[in-house]
């Protein structure tokens, strides 16, 4: 049973934490049992232990002695990792249902808390935008490129006399999270909270990060001729048709507009770009099983989880990256035919949706004469060898 095999791994987990033991554990062994039980290697681990142990720690009183950092990181952590039910986990924690309720929220907090600082970095200057871009022309031949957007309804089972409050559009209840991602599947801003009734044509318009965007206040670079061109382009985010076509973003051309090779070719490398975060979700999902669950806690403690597993995404990617995303599971295609090897990771088996296709309703010229001179960029002297292969 499965609580029987959290316990055999909780128990195993303790002895090997323990720091007088009486037989070393076999290095394969205590491999397995870190990596399947709190998603990182041992090294990681107690790294994360250490820096989040002054936030969680409780002293003993003289009625009881206290649950150690380790056990209350520990399962927090499984919860995740897993998505079983405080009841399926007091089995193998040893700890009451009445108790994780509360632990579990407030390990989210001190572990968003302590990481996000390091771990979740969204730019704040000229330079460190143009940083971003340049890893985006690196590794997906996309210049000028901010990061990729997206946003994903994460399954909630309502709060009692919600109503229809988080009902969305796809027949369930949901929260929404919205992230940007870099080009190493790292979120650089995430917004949760937004419930699925919303409109997801207004989850972007709701987030600070497009207050601040439409007042001018991220310090974008100005447009900049490219590297061995003549061709002066803007910084843009890439995104799917669930956001609007702006002088800043870049969506792809609808199926009913692809009218050209151009068009096509234009679409193609924009894929290649934003599929970083689709990845991130994929990622991040397939990790923390929690989001293949409809998630039974209180909003605010979903919003404790979610940004939880963002942060650790993040530090995992950064710090054990070998074990917790191994870069062969990526997907990846043959720079000289353009054949998918293999498809990675993806959110089609997790509760995780879409966002809704928006109507594109009325569009400034502008926007679409950005799109325009990267189509052209992409089709002239920014080709690849490969994207004709890929298109036809």
């Amino acid at each position: 049973m499965a609580s029987d095999e959290d316990a055999l791994a909780l128990l195993a987990l303790a002895l090997i934490m323990k720091k007088k033991e009486t037989k070393p554990v076999k290095r394969e062994r205590k491999k397995w049992y870190f990596k399947n039980y709190v998603r990182m290697d041992e090294k990681t681990y107690l790294e994360l232990l250490s820096m989040v142990t002054p936030m969680i720690k409780k002293e003993d009183t003289v009625m009881r002695k206290s649950i150690s950092a380790h056990e209350r990181l520990s399962v927090t952590l499984r919860f995740l990792a897993t998505g079983r039910s405080y009841e399926d986990l007091k089995f193998s924690s040893v700890i009451s249902p009445q108790a994780l309720g509360k632990i579990i929220p407030e390990i989210c907090q001190a572990l968003y808390q302590v990481l996000r600082k390091d771990y979740l970095k969204f730019p704040t200057s000229e330079e460190e935008w143009k940083g971003v871009a340049k890893m985006y022309e690196e590794r997906w031949n996309f210049p000028h490129c901010l990061g990729a957007i997206d946003g994903k309804h994460i399954a909630i089972v309502p709060p009692a006399n919600s109503g229809s409050y988080y009902f969305n559009y796809k027949g369930h209840h949901s929260l929404v999270l919205m992230a940007i991602v870099n080009a190493k599947y790292q979120f650089m801003y995430i917004d949760v909270g937004m419930n699925g009734r919303m409109s997801d044509g207004g989850v972007l318009q709701n987030t600070v990060f497009f207050e601040k965007l439409e007042n001018g206040e991220l310090h974008i670079p100005s447009s900049e001729t490219l590297t061995g061109t003549n061709r002066n382009l803007p910084y843009v985010f890439v995104a799917d048709d669930a956001f609007p076509l702006r002088p800043d973003m870049i969506k792809p051309f609808r199926q009913a507009n692809l009218t050209s090779h151009e068009r096509k070719i234009l679409n193609y490398r924009l894929s290649r770009a934003r599929r970083v975060v689709e990845n991130a979700f994929g990622i991040m999902a397939s990790r923390f099983r929690i989001f293949y669950t409809h998630i039974n806690l209180e909003p605010e403690n979903i919003d404790k989880v979610v940004k939880a597993s963002c942060v650790l995404h993040n530090f995992l990617i950064e710090r054990s990256k070998r074990s917790y995303a191994p870069q062969e599971c990526f997907y990846r295609e043959n720079s000289e035919s353009g054949n998918i090897i293999s498809e990675g990771y993806n959110t089609q088996n997790s509760t995780m949706e879409n966002l809704e296709r928006r109507n594109p309703g009325n569009t400034l010229n502008t926007a679409k004469i950005v799109r325009e001179n990267f189509m052209n960029y992409f089709n002239e002297e920014g080709t690849v060898p490969w994207q004709d292969n890929y298109v036809t």
